[in-house]
């Protein structure tokens, strides 16, 4: 079968699995259904939203997004040589883009330090905007399907941008963007600062202001504050750690132990605590809402602990994934937040059976619904089918005005935000 004839499959089932979301997804005209929506989650199409189906980042992984439902698409941000901001998900573009495979540029191949970790790649700040746009996407992951790898190409902010407002007008409904400053710390130290560069972006687009469809979002704190000062934008405050021990507590490793900004400027402390009520209550000062990793907000501990103190393989299938995990209690913190009047926006959503803790039964159906019961305001999902299915679930059974606007077939339109 040819690449396009499975991307055409692909919509195809997307199309037939989501005959719901014609409906959801057109202009709604009716009063009761905006305030209805108002509560509804939003799905957030991580890297794009189609992203367990096409290449990282491109424009047709964000369509396929949008088609599936996704409310806002999700451009992480990095700078090119001249100043260009580009869609990928890390400066260094060696896991994303067909970059090590083209012998022209085999000489840029070098070793760079970012957030204090030295990496060996291609980073695209040793590119011009017009070599980028030589270069190709490809699958990062391997479980992933790689069919479609050096098809697309890499977009720029504004095209995102001209992209997103087109496809707005076409489906009748409001879609935005959530953008990422990608290490901001590292793109100041060599002289590409990302703010500046993405205000002027918005600015010239008519969507630097509150009400505009964009949320920015950064795992730094600093440049989030700086944005505050210069703009009214929305602002979340990403939430990392770097794994889950056997019992379910987080692991603290460089370089993923606190904002690498609070390195820099020597600040002490860790993630989680920006998820304390002290903490909360401080990002509340210049953002708008948490974008925590979701196991903040429902952990999971090994069924059974193996000899070396990681999971045993409780499933039998030869593998230790998070199959062989259940379930603990919720904690506070989305409650914390919203006494603070800050939206949570936890991350990243995946369909994958292995990637399902053994509660959900191999449904990500189920871990949707079991999020959207803790009263989540959105979620970060890489595939936007599942997430939005679930929400209309969520919704036809918490929201009766959901269910009587798609009986009167006037459509329903997710205006969270």
């Amino acid at each position: 079968m040819s690449k396009s004839l499975r991307l055409a499959g692909i919509c195809v089932l997307a199309a037939a699995s989501l005959v719901l979301s014609q409906r959801a997804s057109a202009h709604d005209r009716s009063d009761h259904s905006r305030a209805r929506a108002e509560n509804a989650p939003l799905v957030i199409g991580h890297r794009g939203g189609a992203t367990g189906y096409l290449p990282d980042h491109t424009l047709e992984n964000y369509a396929l997004g949008i088609a599936m439902g996704a409310d806002y698409v999700e451009p992480d941000l990095v700078a090119t040589k001249d100043g260009h901001l580009i869609v990928r998900h890390e400066p260094n573009l060696i896991a994303t883009t067909n970059v090590a495979s083209l012998p022209q540029f085999a000489s840029r191949k070098r070793t760079a330090v970012i957030d204090g970790a030295a990496e060996v790649g291609f980073f695209a700040s040793d590119f011009t905007l017009a070599e980028i746009k030589t270069l190709r996407a490809i699958q990062p992951l391997a479980d992933r399907d790689p069919s479609f790898n050096g098809q697309f190409e890499i977009p720029t902010l504004e095209e995102v941008i001209a992209f997103v407002k087109r496809k707005s007008a076409e489906e009748g409904r409001r879609i935005g963007i959530y953008p990422e400053t990608k290490h901001p710390t590292y793109h100041q130290s060599i002289g590409l600062p990302l703010e500046d560069r993405l205000l002027r972006a918005l600015t010239r687009a008519g969507w630097n202001h509150r009400s505009a469809p964009v949320i920015v979002q950064s795992f730094e704190t600093a440049n989030l504050k700086y944005l505050r000062s210069k703009s009214s934008l929305r602002l979340v405050q990403l939430v990392d750690a770097d794994d889950v021990n056997a019992d379910g507590s987080l692991a603290f490793n460089k370089p993923y132990d606190k904002p690498y900004d609070w390195v820099v400027s020597g600040r002490a402390g860790l993630f989680k605590d920006l998820l304390t009520p002290a903490g909360l209550a401080e990002v509340r000062t210049y953002a708008d809402g948490i974008g925590p990793w979701k196991v903040y907000l429902l952990p999971s501990a090994c069924k059974t602990v193996a000899a070396g103190g990681g999971c045993a393989d409780v499933t039998g299938d030869g593998l230790v994934d998070e199959r062989d995990r259940q379930l603990l209690a919720p904690t506070d913190i989305v409650a914390n937040a919203h006494k603070l009047g800050l939206v949570v926006h936890p991350y990243t959503f995946r369909s994958e059976q292995k990637r399902l803790a053994s509660d959900y039964k191999g449904s990500p159906v189920n871990e949707y619904l079991t999020f959207y019961e803790l009263g989540v305001d959105g979620v970060f999902a890489d595939f936007a089918d599942s997430a939005f299915a679930a929400r209309a679930m969520f919704l036809l059974k918490n929201d009766p005005g959901y269910a009587r606007c798609l009986v009167n077939g006037r459509g329903c339109v997710n205006s969270h935000d």
